[in-house]
């Protein structure tokens, strides 16, 4: 039981450490009071939870055979509540690479989670979602994060806002997109697995509480999604709480860690990427999952919410608990990353926007991980 003292806050994060506790989470006032795990909604489809972009974008399917690449841009945590002047500057460079050569051409963007702060409120979807996007005339998919599923009062239903866009099974122009008209889309459900050319992402909600929270029926379909996913495909997880994270506020997820951990034992097939954000920084971070290669662990929630987290660790850092090594960090700058996917490797590059507004650097972060199939070798299992 924790006891409440005058002035207390939530605890931060240990230094050099990328979990926030060794394994036992305490229960807090200062967090379980808010931070309840929500009834998910309804699921606008049937599992197992499959939304195939070929079937639904023809065009996206035909560019990616034609160039052997699939090309898309991901970001998280961009609702720009208070300062909207950060999200927009990201938005607008994410629009214009929309202008680059085909065989540059991003096809779609992915949103990892807490689209619209504080709540998710249906009537904040155009500040945040419909105007800062208007002109990004390519499809834009999301999975929630806590701030889109966390409800003020009784008057609203969790993921409500989420729902109304990303869930209608009849696609239409909403009325609260107002002079930035967008088409809302069918998402089979608020997890759910995105079938690309090249690749396979699926895409977990992970509630409300801090470090996250699924159920056991969430768990069942992660390890199924891991099990069934084509061999000739990568496999890319999104979570929106990060299972590592080296920054000085949030830190990583021992819950998330165990899930993930559950999936890859269980299935046997280890991710080739996993896209995290919720932490307000970028972060690429290394871990050794199998002899292989190392896995990495992407933090990118800099999309533009205002408030950017500091760091508890240089690059460099590897945390003695659980092997995850700081490769690359940055916490000053908002930003964005552009993902390529083909038949041999995941290769990424991460643009920051200036708050000056002067032109968008790129390249800031580069890299490239295999894409082929990993299974784990006769009885062994992972620790996460």
């Amino acid at each position: 039981m924790t006891v409440l003292r005058q002035g207390m806050t939530a605890p931060r994060p240990p230094r050099g450490h990328s979990q926030a506790h060794p394994g036992v989470h305490p229960i807090s006032a200062l967090t379980h009071r808010t931070q309840r795990f929500q009834p998910l909604p309804e699921p606008l489809g049937e599992p197992p939870y499959r939304y195939s972009v070929g079937a639904a974008f023809p065009d996206i399917a035909q560019r990616a055979k034609k160039l052997k690449k699939l090309i898309f841009h991901v970001t998280a945590d961009v609702g720009g509540v208070k300062r909207p002047d950060f999200q927009h500057r990201v938005a607008a460079a994410m629009k214009g690479d929309l202008n680059l050569p085909d065989d540059s051409l991003p096809n779609f963007m992915y949103i990892v989670g807490d689209v619209v702060y504080f709540n998710g409120q249906v009537e904040d979807y155009y500040d945040q979602f419909y105007e800062p996007y208007h002109q990004y005339n390519a499809p834009i998919f999301a999975i929630p994060g806590n701030h889109d599923g966390d409800p003020i009062d009784n008057s609203q239903a969790s993921l409500d806002g989420f729902v109304r866009y990303f869930m209608d099974p009849t696609p239409k122009v909403q009325p609260e997109s107002g002079d930035a008209p967008r088409v809302t889309i069918s998402q089979p459900n608020v997890y759910f697995t995105l079938e690309c050319p090249f690749a396979t992402i699926v895409g977990m909600y992970t509630n409300v509480p801090e470090h996250g929270s699924i159920d056991s029926v969430q768990q069942q379909w992660l390890t199924n999604e891991f099990a069934t996913a084509p061999d000739d495909k990568a496999l890319i997880v999104a979570l929106h709480h990060p299972v590592y994270s080296f920054d000085d506020h949030h830190s990583g997820s021992p819950r998330m860690a165990d899930a993930l951990q559950h999936a890859i034992n269980d299935s046997r097939r280890v991710p080739n990427l996993v896209l995290t954000g919720h932490v307000h920084n970028y972060q690429r971070i290394e871990k050794s999952i199998v002899s292989s290669g190392a896995t990495p662990f992407l933090v990118f929630g800099h999309g533009g919410y205002w408030h950017l987290h500091g760091m508890n660790a240089a690059a460099g850092t590897t945390d003695a608990n659980t092997g995850a090594t700081l490769v690359f960090e940055e916490h000053k700058r908002h930003g964005y990353l552009t993902l390529t996917v083909d038949s041999d490797q995941i290769s990424g590059s991460m643009t920051l926007t200036d708050p000056e507004g002067s032109d968008p650097e790129t390249d800031v972060d580069t890299f490239a991980y295999p894409a082929g199939p990993i299974h784990l070798k006769n009885n062994a299992t992972v620790s996460l």
